[in-house]
């Protein structure tokens, strides 16, 4: 090329330019796993199966890898067994009392129906909106729709949920005669030497078998004797009404330890051979739960879903690895945070774990 044709010095890239943005790459892990989406072309002639989705999920990054890992810890959890007894993991499942009152509900009782979880933590109203839902039904509505008007007409907004007060009327109706039986038990208890103390669990089972409804998850939780913890048992209606209950009974009044249950739950988690938390929400669900675990050196498996972030310090938002540091998930735990509002991701992971096979199929 003639000295004419060249290109001047000055027109070339910058060296330190080139070094930049073309800088070698190392050698990639003979591990790596490669981004690939779902190819729907592969199921032109079929429908995809959601065992097929969440694979192809957990190849396409983002929360979607997330909840195929969801899928992968909880399918683990369900599957192992110990070598020498045969026991199987201790699944303990959280969840908030919006869960409840979503249709995620029936995806709960599924669960505790076929006794796929050991033990179970909620809110007071993750345990009264399920029997709520039992005396009447809760209705579809719009997260816009003003506080003011629902308020005139008698209903209440959970967030594009809607209940009528008539539902808490019934409940009111229902529950205390119930709560007059256990004083009962609990004063005549004290007169045979053998002083009952009723618990949350205890209150909660107790529910469960007066509700007599297969639609209710405490209904299952008590014939399946599966405990449900829910240390703030009077935060919500419940405790309204056990607090009208107090006027109505006195002097006596029902009494409820806390601490048999905080002694019955820690001793479910040490006893265990392994154990794994499925924690749907925050708050006092996620911390409860992981706190029993720190009494046995921490939890072999979770699984997080919420859409708390961990910039302000809450627990709700905090990731796995912060439980490691307190020794509520073991050093060599298997987890992941699913950042995912949970009535989307939670039927997609329990239609690919738990509920692959038919209820009365032999696969655990």
């Amino acid at each position: 090329m003639s000295a004419a044709n060249q290109a001047p010095a000055s027109q070339a890239p910058p060296s330190n330019a080139t070094d930049a943005v073309l800088k070698p790459s190392e050698p990639v892990p003979a591990d790596a796993r490669e981004v690939q989406g779902i190819d729907f072309d592969d199921y032109a002639q079929r429908s995809i199966t959601v065992e097929e989705l969440m694979g192809g999920y957990a190849r396409m990054g983002f929360q979607a890898t997330a909840i195929g890992e969801a899928v992968r810890i909880v399918n683990d959890m369900r599957t192992w067994r110990h070598a020498e007894t045969g026991e199987g993991t201790t699944v303990f499942l959280g969840y908030t009392s919006n869960l409840i009152s979503s249709g995620l509900r029936e995806t709960l009782r599924y669960l505790v129906q076929h006794k796929h979880v050991s033990a179970i933590v909620t809110t007071a109203g993750g345990v009264e909106e399920d029997f709520i839902k039992c005396l009447g039904p809760t209705y579809l509505g719009a997260f816009s729709t003003p506080g003011a008007s629902l308020r005139a007409k008698g209903l209440n907004r959970i967030g594009n949920l809607v209940v009528p007060n008539n539902n808490y009327c019934a409940f009111e109706d229902w529950v205390l005669p119930i709560l007059d039986k256990m004083l009962v038990e609990q004063e005549e208890s004290k007169k045979a030497d053998e002083p009952m103390h009723w618990t949350p669990s205890k209150v909660i089972r107790r529910l469960g078998q007066e509700i007599n409804d297969e639609r209710s998850v405490y209904y299952w939780a008590w014939k399946n004797d599966i405990p449900v913890f829910c240390p703030a048992l009077t935060d919500g209606s419940l405790g309204d009404m056990l607090y009208f209950h107090t006027f109505k009974s006195s002097p006596e009044q029902l009494r409820i330890d806390i601490v048999e249950d905080i002694r019955k739950i820690n001793t479910i988690a040490v006893r265990a051979k392994r154990t794994g938390m499925i924690i749907l929400g925050g708050g006092i669900v996620k911390h409860h739960i992981a706190n029993a675990n720190l009494m046995r050196n921490g939890a072999e498996s979770a699984v997080y879903v919420n859409t708390a972030q961990e910039f302000d310090g809450s627990d709700a938002g905090a990731r796995p690895d912060e439980a490691v540091s307190w020794g509520k998930i073991k050093t060599d735990g298997d987890s992941v945070k699913v950042y995912a509002e949970a009535t989307v991701a939670f039927p997609l992971i329990v239609a690919a774990t738990f509920a692959k096979g038919r209820p009365d199929s032999s696969e655990p």
